[in-house]
């Protein structure tokens, strides 16, 4: 039988968030996000270690310090599923892609729950706590995630590099993202049929993403930490004047600091590839001239923000 600990953690709640699965010291894996919550962490801590030991014939024992995890996979996934994955007040399910995975990770799958309080001394239960923090401290400053070992293939395996998912941001309560903010979405992302036939100067997509880009660079967003979660891309980075270097995690991280009105003049917006496209501008915020750039990625037909380079004028 194979033993093995989860759990997820969130600095702020929602914040920089981890998860972490762990056996052994040679037997771990953990990761994260630059924006999420607890519960996020803690169900993709069970996803990731029911993907990891998919191989194996062993049967899990699962320590597990959340009871949301435990009665969501015990109790109420075969509930939701019945009423089409609505709640019993008629409500979407909380973090329905999550719960969805779950559902499908553990069918045929021998594995039992055990809850343990946590910050108790437990050691599988304290390592895997500490490998999730780790993770989203990580986020939080910027820095190299602890990814772990992760667990022993079989002789023969074909290894297949494995990111962390982005999950769908929720800040209240746990909540998957707001219906009106996918709506909203799908209405400022640019439409991609015919793509690969743009000009680099075909004024539909330019103004879309200049759009994207007066949106990401003003006051307003920075009120809007959901918002602006949406329009970072994971590995997002920022070269900011007097060589300061910001990720999506230092970021979000911050608090909102506000600079006025921002006025954007385009000198030109560059296709690299089929989704990447750069667009290059003048800025004036507050007074001062900047010169920018933006590096735009379409993941999953929508467009986030993967570099960004400003430098004054003058």
């Amino acid at each position: 039988m194979i033993h093995a600990a989860i759990d997820g953690s969130s600095l702020g709640n929602p914040g920089p968030s981890g998860w972490a699965w762990y056996v052994d010291d040679s037997c771990w894996a953990a990761g994260g996000w630059a924006y999420g919550t607890n519960n996020k962490g803690e169900l993709q801590a069970l996803i990731e270690l029911l993907e990891a030991t998919k191989h194996s014939e062993e049967p899990l024992l699962i320590y597990c310090d959340s009871r949301y995890v435990i009665d969501s996979c015990q109790k109420w996934i075969p509930q939701w599923k019945k009423r089409g994955w609505r709640t019993a007040d008629n409500k979407t399910v909380k973090n329905l892609d999550q719960m969805k995975a779950i559902d499908l990770a553990v069918k045929g799958r021998d594995f039992t729950f055990q809850w343990v309080h946590g910050h108790t001394g437990h050691p599988l239960n304290d390592k895997a706590d500490g490998f999730a923090h780790a993770a989203a401290t990580a986020y939080q400053d910027g820095t190299p995630v602890a990814r772990g070992p992760g667990f022993p293939r079989p002789v023969g395996a074909v290894e297949v590099p494995e990111g962390d998912p982005e999950p769908q941001d929720d800040t209240t309560d746990h909540n998957s993202p707001r219906p009106e903010v996918a709506e909203a979405l799908s209405v400022t992302q640019p439409e991609l049929d015919g793509f690969n036939g743009w000009d680099p100067g075909q004024a539909s997509l330019s103004v879309d993403l200049t759009e994207l880009t007066r949106e990401l660079m003003g006051d307003e967003i920075q009120l809007d930490r959901e918002r602006l979660s949406e329009l970072l891309h994971p590995e997002f980075v920022a070269h900011l004047p007097e060589g300061a270097i910001r990720t999506k995690g230092s970021i979000l991280a911050r608090p909102a600091s506000l600079m006025g009105t921002v006025h954007l003049d385009v000198y030109g917006s560059d296709r690299l590839a089929d989704d990447v496209v750069l667009l290059r501008f003048r800025m004036e915020q507050n007074s001062q001239d900047f010169l920018c750039a933006v590096l735009w990625q379409r993941t999953q037909q929508m467009w986030q923000a993967r570099f960004q380079h400003v430098a004054v004028v003058g």
